[in-house]
């Protein structure tokens, strides 16, 4: 009954000619008749099973560490799919009992291989939270019981159980789950990850953009040349791009692979190799192209304010052709525009704003801007649809690299 999932129990009676003042396991403990056993059947949620499925897509494992008996902890185990048919026997599960005979180099393996824990005190719990810490792994442990609580406390992430958890564990655990339902969980793990690459993509977004801004005026200044872009219209770029086009991406739908990805490794920065080459090869294509306008502007007959209006609407075009690259961090295809509005909306409201920055005349005198003629804007929007699909084909060749290359996960 144990390895069908059931939870037995053994009953049996016992006759007492006296009923004695307390009873005692010694009062009990003998001369015992047998009546039968009981199996009791508390199953998982439906859900459960496929959140499993999706914490190993995701490069997460997840470990079972119970009181119950082996047997019965191997079955759950396999209906969960925490263990499948392709394990040996022998790597299912291990008990209290094998463990308190290990050694910790032979914990350290064991934690890391085996799936299901049995028969286990609450020092062997805590014995097994420390096992995967030593081997570089984040452990979040969920509990309900006054037994969870020193594993709880340890873990890097103690989860106890709001509904059926005691009070000792829910103080014991930084955080506590309402609902007592492990999909949460992984639907918390989802929303961490979507979360940071949200907050990824403004930094990839801002960076340049911003660091562009900068190098344009230190090129300038080093030249001896006249600036393509005044310091108050830089100022303009900045108070309105940063909120109007960069906070929309706070605002990103999860994309689809989010949970498909291994973890990332403790102690990864956050500007990695390739956001670093990302964010120079965008600032090449700023400055050039904003040098380049002024310079054309300027040698066409352009006035000097207009010739700096016309380099600072580049800037702007580009960075709004650039902020749907980033709506996506690896993936070359664009994100539909209807998971996330508020990015079409800033659009729409950066180029109105963007009108009025050159057509006002109480502006030109504010910002030392003067209106353009369209010709310069068909050119300043090729500036833009080049600089989009430069950063489409950049992504491109990561995407099929990233494609071809096995990734281990741990």
């Amino acid at each position: 009954m144990g390895a069908k999932g059931h939870r037995v129990l053994a009953c049996a009676t016992k006759h007492l000619d006296t009923v004695p003042l307390s009873l005692t396991l010694q009062t009990i403990a003998s001369e015992l008749t047998f009546c039968g056993i009981v199996g009791m059947v508390d199953p998982p949620c439906a859900e459960v099973r496929a959140s499993i499925a999706e914490c190993h897509q995701a490069g997460i494992d997840a470990k079972m560490i119970t009181g119950d008996h082996a047997s019965t902890a191997v079955a759950i185990a396999r209906e969960l799919g925490i263990i499948t048919e392709l394990l040996h026997p022998k790597h299912y599960s291990r008990t209290g009992t094998q463990l308190a005979a290990m050694s910790e180099h032979e914990l350290d393996d064991v934690a890391q291989r085996v799936s299901v824990f049995a028969c286990v005190s609450p020092e062997q719990k805590l014995r097994l939270v420390a096992a995967l810490q030593r081997k570089g792994h984040v452990v979040a442990m969920t509990g309900d019981g006054v037994n969870d609580a020193p594993a709880l406390r340890a873990a890097d992430i103690g989860v106890a159980m709001g509904r059926s958890g005691t009070d000792v564990a829910k103080e014991a655990a930084p955080m506590v789950l309402t609902d007592d339902n492990f999909s949460t969980i992984v639907s918390a793990v989802e929303e961490g990850r979507t979360v940071y690459e949200n907050l990824l993509k403004f930094i990839l977004w801002t960076i340049p953009t911003n660091a562009a801004e900068g190098l344009i005026i230190v090129m300038a200044v080093a030249a001896g040349s006249a600036l393509p872009v005044e310091p108050v219209q830089i100022l303009w770029i900045n108070m309105t791009t940063a909120v109007i086009l960069g906070l929309p991406l706070a605002f990103e739908a999860a994309e689809d692979n989010v949970m498909r990805q291994p973890p990332r490794r403790t102690g990864e920065p956050l500007f990695t190799r390739e956001l670093l080459m990302r964010t120079l090869f965008v600032t090449l294509l700023l400055v050039t192209a904003g040098y380049g306008v002024f310079l054309y502007a300027n040698g066409a007959g352009y006035s000097i304010e207009a010739s700096r209006t016309a380099a600072s609407n580049t800037f702007v075009v580009i960075e709004i052709f650039y902020l749907f690259n980033c709506r996506t961090l690896v993936s070359p295809y664009a994100a539909p525009i209807t998971s996330n509005m508020t990015v079409a909306y800033g659009v729409a409201l950066m180029i109105v704003l963007q009108a009025l920055f050159m057509y006002v005349p109480v502006m030109n005198v504010l910002f030392r801007t003067a209106p353009i003629p369209l010709s310069m804007w068909a050119i300043i929007f090729s500036c833009g649809a080049i600089a989009y699909i430069a950063v489409a084909i950049e992504k491109s060749i990561r995407w099929r690299y990233a494609s071809g290359t096995s990734i281990t996960m741990n």
